[in-house]
């Protein structure tokens, strides 16, 4: 599995829960370019539009080497590929207990590309700076190891 993509804010801004696979219904120009490592979730999410879910504002530019007739929106809104069950119950999550659907990474599973996503749920100001704090103290900590 190669990682293209990871969503380095998700874990900072997210209290995240249950982690989802899902696959990505791609063209084939925009397979190629998120194949060469181009793409960014940087500001992306999981929307649902009736029984359906997908990513919404990811940025994946066009292929240079595709046909220009083939070009392709960058930001346009990509289907995840999921089980209707999962589909149905992430829905429900997302509606009623107030959670969100974030992407984490994007990579490749054999010649498929592939969504990592998980239920996410917001974290406050005073939360962030919790994780700071604890980040700080991880450091600290390992400092110290390394010095003795």
């Amino acid at each position: 599995m190669k990682t293209l993509a990871v969503n380095r804010r998700a874990g900072f801004d997210y209290e995240l829960m249950d982690r989802y696979e899902a696959g990505l219904e791609l063209t084939g120009a925009e397979v190629k370019s998120v194949k060469t490592g181009h793409i960014s979730l940087k500001g992306s999410f999981v929307t649902a539009h009736g029984e359906e879910l997908f990513l919404t504002n990811s940025l994946i530019p066009p292929y240079p080497q595709a046909h220009k007739e083939t070009r392709h929106d960058d930001t346009r809104s990509r289907k995840l590929l999921l089980r209707r069950s999962e589909i149905r119950s992430l829905i429900g999550k997302s509606r009623v207990e107030g959670l969100t659907l974030v992407p984490i990474r994007v990579y490749t599973k054999n010649r498929l590309v592939k969504l990592e996503f998980a239920v996410g749920k917001g974290k406050r100001h005073i939360d962030k700076r919790e994780t700071i704090k604890k980040r700080e103290a991880r450091k600290d900590i390992g400092r110290a190891m390394r010095s003795k």
